[in-house]
C-alpha cells in the first residue's frame, strides 16, 4: 500500500490478480480503494476461490465460470444460472461490473444497473489455457486505461484471450496479433 501510495498519481487503473498466496486481503483491497476513491481510479480484480469476501466494492471482478460457481454455491450450466450468478456477484459484492469468463462459451459482462453483454468465444483452436485469465484482465484494464468503455474493453480482452489459448505454455499477445485478430474477425462479416 505504501508503494501504491507513491505511484497513485500516475495510475489510470489498478489491477489486482489474486493467486491465493495470502497477499491479497480485505485490508489490501480497502487500502487500495481508499487510495483510488478520491481520484476515480477503477480497481479490477482477477479473483481466487475462497477470497471473494476480500473484493467487496471493487469496480470490476473477472471470475471464470468455476470461480463464479464456487462463490454462488451452484453450478453455472445454462443461461438462467449464468444470469443468476452474475447478478448475485454484483449484488452481494457491490461490484460495479462482473465479467464471467466461460471458456468455449465466451464471456458475459454484467454491469451495475442491469446491462448484460454476452461475448462469443473467438478462439479457433485451444492448445493451452495457461495464463488466459491473466491475459483477459490485463487487456481489459488496458482498454479501460486507454479510454474504451467497459463492453469494448471486454470484447478486446476476449480477442486477446482467444489468441493466447491458441499457443502452448504461458504466452503473450502482441499488439499486431490483437489488431490482426480483430480485423480478421470483422473481415469475415462478424
Amino acid at each position: 500500500l505504501e508503494r501504491a501510495s507513491h505511484s497513485i498519481d500516475g495510475i489510470d487503473v489498478i489491477l489486482v490478480s489474486d493467486y491465493g498466496k495470502g497477499v491479497v486481503s480485505r485490508g489490501l483491497i480497502e487500502g487500495l480503494q481508499a487510495l483510488a476513491g478520491g481520484r476515480q481510479i477503477p480497481i479490477a480484480v482477477d479473483p481466487k476461490i475462497g477470497n471473494f469476501s476480500c473484493y467487496k466494492g471493487v469496480d470490476i471482478l473477472t471470475p471464470n465460470n468455476d470461480e463464479a460457481s464456487s462463490y454462488c454455491r451452484f453450478v453455472i450450466e445454462g443461461d438462467k444460472s449464468l444470469i443468476n450468478a452474475g447478478h448475485m456477484l454484483l449484488d452481494e459484492l457491490l461490484c460495479g461490473a462482473v465479467l464471467i469468463t466461460r471458456g468455449k462459451n465466451g464471456m458475459s459482462l454484467f454491469e451495475k444497473g442491469g446491462s448484460v453483454t454476452h461475448i462469443p468465444a473467438v478462439a479457433k483452436e485451444v492448445y493451452d489455457v495457461t495464463g488466459a485469465g491473466d491475459t483477459v484482465i490485463a487487456t481489459l484494464t488496458l482498454g479501460i486505461a486507454a479510454g474504451l468503455d467497459l463492453p469494448s474493453s471486454a470484447i478486446m480482452a476476449n480477442f486477446a484471450g482467444g489468441i493466447v489459448v491458441g499457443k502452448v505454455g504461458t504466452s503473450t499477445v502482441s499488439p499486431n496479433e490483437l489488431k490482426a485478430a480483430i480485423l480478421n474477425y470483422g473481415a469475415k462479416g462478424n
